[in-house]
């Protein structure tokens, strides 16, 4: 056989691989709560690499995701900020029973920009918050947001605070309320305090897991997926080495 022949003959067997590959991989569709989008973005880099499929993802908070598929979004997976919403879908046979898994283990974190709390105890801002704005996600529909309103029962200053809240939609609205300034300090996810496009914060404070209920997130299959082998492959991805180790980088505790 000629150097041109067998050349081609390479070309033709490359091409019939990268169509073969083109035909088989495939794209899912992943409902994420809005703290774990960026997450999800390196989960799903490593994940289409590793597998060949692609990942579209769609992000709001865990109520309004919730809301969605009840009425008929067609996603495949839903990453929550709790557990109740993916306890509801199985319950109702949105999602697949016995295919819910705690996936992360959230932290909040109270945060400011604001150059009058530098070097001062972010806590002690909170207490003394008097006329100035206080961010948090709305606590009907995002979990940080729940767990935010606890923090504040808990330390006694729930009712005091009222009138100066900022509620956003979800809690990458909220941290957008205090970046910009709009608000004094806000609740946000531990996680996006790491976020190098952020303002360098004046303050921070780590929220005490006993002030508030876990924020334990969990994964479920939804229905219109059952039977698809590049979900499951996805949900068992998210639970393995690799998947844990991206979501503790970002900031998160794991389940055990």
């Amino acid at each position: 056989m000629s150097l041109t022949v067998r050349v081609f003959a390479a070309i033709a067997l490359y091409l019939s691989g990268m169509m073969t590959f083109s035909v088989g991989a495939e794209s899912i569709t992943v409902a994420v709560a809005s703290n774990f989008t960026a997450t999800l973005q390196d989960l799903a880099a490593r994940f289409e690499v590793e597998s060949g499929h692609s990942v579209r993802v769609s992000s709001a908070s865990t109520g309004k995701l919730y809301a969605q598929i009840i009425n008929g979004a067609p996603f495949e997976v839903l990453l929550a900020a709790d557990v109740e919403r993916p306890r509801l879908l199985e319950i109702s046979g949105h999602g697949v029973a016995a295919s819910r898994v705690t996936y992360a283990i959230g932290r909040l974190e109270l945060w400011s920009r604001d150059p009058a709390l530098r070097e001062i105890d972010c806590r002690r801002g909170l207490e003394n918050l008097g006329r100035q704005r206080l961010a948090i996600a709305n606590p009907d529909t995002a979990p940080y947001g729940r767990a935010a309103r606890e923090t504040l029962i808990s330390l006694g200053l729930w009712e005091r605070v009222q009138p100066q809240l900022v509620v956003g939609e979800n809690i990458a609205q909220t941290l957008q309320f205090v970046a910009s300034g709009n608000a004094r300090l806000g609740f946000i996810a531990a996680t996006q305090s790491l976020d190098v496009r952020l303002p360098d914060a004046t303050c921070a404070w780590p929220v005490p897991p006993e002030l508030h209920r876990p924020i334990e997130q969990q994964a479920i299959l939804l229905k219109r997926a059952a039977d698809k082998s590049t979900v499951a492959d996805f949900m068992e991805f998210l639970r393995g080495s690799a998947g844990r180790a991206i979501i503790a980088r970002h900031g998160y505790a794991l389940p055990d």
